[in-house]
């Protein structure tokens, strides 16, 4: 298509998906023939975008409008005309300090949703970050009394991931009964996932009656139901800046696209699908209104990218999702960006 458009015709173009970008609104032929390079007459601006709605890259939103560009001509312009700039060396440093929040050994949900926040931060969209459940490898856990009915349940993984899960205990349970939980869990779980673990504490039931009392083998059934409530294989859904979507509306019709997009966000309506998003592809990809087929009633678009463990399987995606005119030029590479930065901590 870009050969069918001559050198007039690409800059009319180019120069209604910015203004759209930018302002949100349908782009006039008088502003646009002010703008051009080579003096152009309004009139023969409006005869080249007749040209360009008629193949399908602009619209005319009511009568005596300016034109928008299509949900085609925004693809067509992101992979034939969108310059992208790389990041500065102290954007990079300022993502990654973001990331970092806080200091110190993080555990992988605290990264996802500080990727989360910073991906929204640096867009004017929603930061959104899946990860597949992890299959992590036990190393150590314990259980640690914080209140009469609570105590904290500690988690060491043998990568040395921390991941700390509250649960509930009987009053007056002796603190001796949390701590034969753990020896108990200590001598049976390491190097076992939990779904291993799971098992052969299941597979043990009897011996585990014999060896503890009844207590302590409560205590055990309520923190690996902690750790392994949840469906197997669900991902870890994170979402930050909904807030943002909101900033920006247009009309009635943009509130009621928004009021659909938090309704998928908070069902996560088939939210696994954006981990298949990322596959079959390196790098960024970018999904615009009804190419994205999670959030197609919305008529959002989805910038994402996979991040990936030390054996380059992919286990997660992040990304940003917001109205159309997103800019793309700016999320792009901070997308690309913080994905390989999740990758590199990840791995670590």
């Amino acid at each position: 298509m870009l050969t069918a458009l001559d050198d007039r015709s690409r800059e009319i173009f180019r120069r209604i998906v910015e203004g759209y970008l930018d302002r949100g609104e349908p782009v006039g032929s008088r502003n646009i023939s002010r703008l051009l390079s080579a003096a152009l007459s309004p009139a023969s601006v409006r005869n080249v975008m007749s040209d360009l709605e008629s193949m399908g890259l602009i619209f005319s939103p009511h009568t005596s409008a300016g034109r928008m560009p299509t949900e085609m001509g925004l693809r067509f312009f992101i992979d034939s005309l969108l310059e992208i700039g790389g990041l500065s060396e102290g954007e990079r440093q300022a993502i990654e300090s973001q990331v970092r929040t806080g200091g110190g050994e993080k555990s992988v949900e605290s990264l996802l949703t500080e990727a989360s926040q910073t991906l929204s931060g640096l867009s004017e969209g929603a930061g959104v970050v899946v990860a597949a459940k992890q299959d992590l490898r036990l190393k150590h856990i314990e259980f640690v009394r914080i209140e009469p009915t609570r105590a904290l349940v500690v988690l060491v993984s043998e990568e040395g991931t921390v991941e700390n899960r509250v649960v509930s205990v009987p009053r007056g349970l002796p603190t001796s009964a949390l701590q034969e939980a753990s020896n108990y869990l200590n001598t049976h779980i390491r190097g076992r996932t939990l779904a291993e673990a799971r098992t052969e504490l299941e597979r043990k039931r009897e011996e585990r009656r014999r060896e503890i009392d009844a207590l302590s083998e409560g205590i055990i059934a309520e923190g690996l139901a902690q750790w392994s409530g949840e469906p197997e294989g669900a991902p870890t859904l994170i979402v930050r800046g909904r807030s943002k979507l909101l900033n920006d509306l247009k009309a009635l019709d943009d509130l009621e696209r928004i009021r659909v997009l938090f309704d998928d966000l908070e069902t996560k309506r088939d939210i696994i699908q954006l981990l298949d998003l990322a596959e079959g592809g390196e790098g960024v990809r970018i999904f615009i209104g009804s190419e994205n087929k999670l959030f197609s009633l919305s008529g959002s678009s989805l910038v994402v990218a996979p991040f990936r463990d030390g054996s380059e399987r992919i286990v997660g995606v992040l990304g940003v999702i917001g109205p159309t005119r997103l800019n793309y030029a700016r999320v792009i590479p901070v997308v690309d960006y913080t994905a390989q930065l999740m990758t590199q901590l990840i791995r670590r």
